[in-house]
């Protein structure tokens, strides 16, 4: 058997506000919407990363506080950390930790995206 990665599904309590997030901040492109005017679900490429950001139902509970069990955080590779972590202040995004050195070559900030998901950016050199 062989598995390969598809899609990256999220839930939201507003699918279109995250898309918009996702969109205007990271520059995720939208490639489908279901539903009508408030979409049951937004499909999105996020850096050839299929995400699919759906409607929460009413009832759902938060997301996960970390450290937490599950799937932890998405993490995007950039370029340039410390020009990134500007553009991202530089719109309002609040940084959950700065940037770290983990080891030579291994850079890493975290910031919090919609609905409580953690976003982590990191250079590789």
């Amino acid at each position: 058997m062989g598995y390969r990665y598809d899609h990256l599904h999220l839930r939201s309590r507003d699918a279109a506000a995250a898309a918009r997030f996702y969109g205007e901040v990271l520059g995720a492109r939208e490639t489908g919407r279901e539903g009508g005017e408030r979409p049951t679900r937004v499909i999105l490429d996020l850096g050839g990363m299929t995400m699919f950001i759906e409607q929460a139902p009413e009832g759902t509970g938060p997301a996960a506080t970390p450290p937490n069990l599950g799937i932890e955080h998405i993490g995007l590779r950039v370029e340039d950390i410390e020009a990134t972590v500007a553009d991202l202040a530089g719109r309002g995004i609040p940084l959950v930790s700065g940037i770290t050195d983990v080891r030579p070559g291994l850079r890493i900030a975290f910031f919090e995206g919609p609905d409580g998901v953690r976003i982590e950016i990191l250079q590789r050199g």
